[in-house]
């Protein structure tokens, strides 16, 4: 039975042998490497940058001129996390060399050993084995131009593709197997880097120390899940709650806006009402001028009626006059006519 690969201790079991290192980098970068020693939790100091970090395993060729990173993660929000590690390491190198042109070439493996639950920024799931990363640049006909070197490696055996070539393959059945298949695993043990792998991992082989190791890892990652858990419903209710306020909030802008608009509408309503009643009064204030002005004019009329008779004008000619009629101007003389 092989012991899993997802717990750290099995891994670093397994990748800090040289033989199965070796086998693994040539298997997945296609590099033959030979390095003095293989490193865990590797830092640097003086540390670079704000963020405290290390390396689950880290080596260096003899020759300086190669740095293998390999990290395990269980969970895909460390994607980030593992983007700063590549580049922190070329960082590391920026500062000891004497100018900014660094010989070495940084190669970061990342092996997840949960399926992705992320999303590209176009909001499409990833469901790829492998992922790649590389720092060289393109030139507009899309073609890469070898300038830096570097490169980024994701590696997730629950996401099988039957197109991932052979030397890929065997690795990503290697830690699936060990994780979900332990009793009966499928591997191909025709490499001898792969079987040296299976050698180092098998559970009744391993020493009662690194078995005890191995289970205190297990119920860390188990606390560890609890509260990871935990964390995320607390998040999803701190984020529901946060929705919720967000909509109550609209709902109260969309209640005010509302008064508003009823309010506008009434004082539109009140103005036009105000200016209906003020042409209103208008209209009746020029009615009673053209009233009084023809009152005023009749009484002019009248007057003039008067003057004449008065001053011995005949009928006829007072009425020509003064365009009243006959029945008028008796009533204004006080006269049968």
């Amino acid at each position: 039975m092989l012991a899993p690969l997802d717990n750290q201790v099995i891994f670093k079991i397994a990748f800090t042998d040289m033989d199965v290192f070796t086998g693994f980098v040539k298997d997945i970068i296609g590099i033959d490497i030979v390095v003095g020693k293989i490193e865990t939790e590797k830092k640097f100091e003086p540390r670079i940058g704000n963020i405290d970090f290390s390396y689950d395993i880290f080596a260096e060729s003899v020759d300086h001129r190669v740095i293998i990173e390999i990290q395990k993660a269980e969970l895909d929000y460390h994607f980030d996390r593992f983007l700063h590690y590549h580049y922190m390491a070329v960082a590391e190198l920026q500062r000891k060399a004497a100018d900014y042109k660094i010989e070495q070439t940084v190669y970061t493996i990342v092996i997840l050993t949960a399926p992705y639950t992320i999303h590209t920024k176009t909001g499409l799931p990833i469901k790829k084995e492998i992922l790649i990363s590389d720092s060289d640049p393109r030139d507009l006909e899309d073609k890469i131009v070898p300038i830096y070197g570097h490169k980024l490696i994701f590696l997730n055996p629950n996401h099988k593709n039957a197109q991932t070539p052979k030397n890929y393959r065997d690795w990503l059945d290697l830690v699936y197997e060990s994780i979900h298949n332990r009793e009966k695993y499928q591997v191909n043990l025709q490499n001898t880097a792969i079987k040296k792998a299976v050698d180092l991992i098998e559970y009744e082989k391993l020493s009662p120390e690194k078995i005890r190791e191995m289970k205190e890892e297990a119920g860390k990652r188990a606390t560890l899940a609890i509260y990871e858990d935990k964390l995320e419903k607390a998040e999803q209710e701190l984020l529901k709650e946060k929705q919720d306020k967000q909509k109550a909030e609209q709902e109260l802008l969309k209640e005010k806006q509302d008064k508003q608009k009823a309010e506008q509408e009434l004082l539109k309503e009140k103005q036009d009402k105000q200016k209906a009643e003020q042409e209103l009064l208008k209209e009746k204030q020029d009615k009673q001028k053209a009233e009084q002005e023809l009152l005023k004019e009749k009484q002019r009329i009248y007057a003039l009626a008067k003057k004449l008779k008065e001053s011995g004008e005949l009928t006829s000619e007072i009425i020509e006059l003064t365009g009243l009629s006959k029945e008028e101007l008796g009533e204004v003389l006080n006269e049968p006519m």
